[in-house]
């Protein structure tokens, strides 16, 4: 098996391995793309997002400095938003519904190390998919960790750094995030 088909089925992979690299070369290449087009052009930053990502919804928003690993495991719904210096590293699939914003200088990943001298050594990692549900509306300056699912109508404060899953309707905060206020569901 190769190091990037371990990487795509979820196993441990070394991140230096050739085809690996490539891949990220490659989304470096489409995020300079993307952060250089006219803040004015929409159409070609919509152009340069759908090149970049795996699924958009129609309308999707992207500040720059927008930063990520792949691209193509990136996969957002309708009206989605980041504000500036936002890095999603799709190492594994990112899943992020409708209606969603993300604040600035936030970092979503999906790649850990092992907690091994040895095995960092060996430059390894491994993948964990992240999910967020819809109408979800992420603080700046968070940190969501890899593994984790945020569900549906939630607030991540500023700042807030979501180790574990989050359940529907709630605002989490503080490092690590645990749930400070629990919303009403909208009738």
């Amino acid at each position: 098996m190769t190091e990037l088909e371990k990487l795509d089925t979820g196993l441990e992979y070394c991140f230096f391995d050739e085809e690996v690299v490539a891949r990220k070369e490659n989304a470096l290449r489409l995020c300079k793309r993307f952060n250089a087009i006219d803040e004015s052009d929409y159409e070609a930053q919509l152009t340069a997002i759908k090149e970049l990502f795996g699924s958009t919804g129609k309308n999707v928003y992207l500040q720059p400095n927008f930063h990520c690993d792949y691209g193509k495991n990136i996969h957002v719904g309708e009206d989605f938003l980041t504000n500036y210096n936002v890095t999603i590293l799709d190492i594994a699939p990112v899943h992020i519904g409708d209606f969603c914003m993300i604040g600035p200088n936030t970092l979503i990943t999906t790649v850990g190390h092992p907690l091994t001298p040895a095995g960092r050594q060996a430059k390894l990692a491994c993948g964990k998919p992240v999910t967020i549900g819809d109408n979800v509306w992420i603080g700046g300056n968070c940190t969501i960790l890899p593994g984790v699912t945020i569900g549906s109508d939630v607030v991540v404060a500023a700042g807030a750094v979501v180790t574990k899953d989050v359940p529907d309707h709630c605002v989490v905060a503080g490092v690590p995030a645990k749930i400070i206020k629990w919303l009403k569901v909208a009738e």
